[in-house]
């Protein structure tokens, strides 16, 4: 079922911030707080560790395990990181955190707003986009890259270890847990890539873009309709008459879109693509279902384009 569109992209201005970072800037002064760990006698204390998004959040809770009390802030399904507005709890969360878990590369800049608002000398943060090189301008959906989850697990497991090194042998021990929890998710990324490498896809937004090089699948969706649909914006005439025409013609094998922001434009590409017989697939941005895990979510993600690829490839 389509959901609504949601109002996307709108950029967050100070005026929306100035309450909510005025509200955090009070706890500063109080350092970051931590709490003890259930069972313990008080001498060992849990990170407090704050994600700006679900999916980074999913896999900081698995790392840290008992040791950790990970808040995330945005945990909506239907709700848009480049547009929410954060709340004076928010900023509370990120100013008392010793790990700060941002996206980056303007995906959240609200969250590496309210982090530089409030400099601590107790607390790291960690922006993905950063870590990985991302500039501005790159596609931010670095989530959907595999090798950029892999590097983002091996930081998000050296900065518990370098926050609290006391417990390094339980961080290590619950990075290789999480590592082959992961690997149904990495192998299925190769399974596909082995199995259907060229074949030629549709996609409604850049969110795929960031995963279909990992499966060796050829997206022919133009850029700029991507970028567009990601951004709120209006694509061009030219750029819908293209993907019209490829999915009049059978040009691509299978058409995925992003079910958490379905415009006019993608239900009609939806609409046209079933009419042709070329499958359709889901996926959404943040975690579907909210209390998903990472991994679950995306093999439940991956199964469903490979039976779409298995439908239209016969393999």
């Amino acid at each position: 079922m389509l959901h609504p569109v949601t109002l996307r992209r709108r950029a967050v201005g100070w005026p929306a911030l100035t309450s909510v970072l005025l509200a955090a800037v009070l706890l500063t002064a109080a350092g970051c707080a931590t709490t003890a760990r259930p069972g313990s006698s008080g001498g060992s204390a849990v990170l407090n560790v704050v994600a700006a998004e679900n999916f980074w959040g999913s896999l900081a809770e698995q790392l840290g395990g008992a040791h950790v009390k990970v808040t995330t802030i945005i945990t909506n399904p239907n709700a848009d990181p480049h547009d929410y507005e954060p709340t004076a709890a928010d900023g509370r969360s990120i100013a008392a955190a010793q790990l700060a878990i941002v996206n980056g590369v303007g995906y959240d800049a609200w969250a590496g707003k309210l982090a530089d608002a409030n400099p601590s000398s107790s607390r790291i943060t960690l922006t993905v986009g950063d870590l990985v090189g991302a500039k501005e301008g790159d596609n931010p959906h670095r989530w959907y890259k595999p090798q950029d989850v892999r590097t983002v697990v091996d930081r998000i497991t050296a900065d518990y270890k370098r926050a609290d090194p006391s417990d390094a042998a339980f961080f290590d021990s619950r990075h290789a847990t999480v590592l082959s929890d992961l690997k149904p998710y990495f192998d299925l990324v190769d399974q596909i890539k082995a199995d259907y490498a060229g074949t030629p896809v549709g996609a409604s937004e850049s969110v795929f873009a960031m995963l279909s090089p990992a499966l060796g699948l050829n997206l022919l969706t133009p850029p700029g309709f991507l970028a567009a649909i990601s951004e709120g914006g209006d694509p061009t005439a030219a750029d819908k008459a293209t993907i019209d025409q490829q999915i009049r013609t059978r040009q691509i094998k299978v058409y995925v879109y992003n079910s958490q922001n379905a415009t006019p434009d993608v239900q009609a590409q939806v609409t046209a693509a079933k009419a042709a017989g070329i499958p359709v697939t889901t996926i959404t941005e943040t975690l579907t279902p909210a209390g998903a895990s990472f991994q679950d979510w995306q093999v439940a993600q991956l199964t469903a384009l490979k039976q779409a690829l298995a439908q239209a490839i016969g393999k």
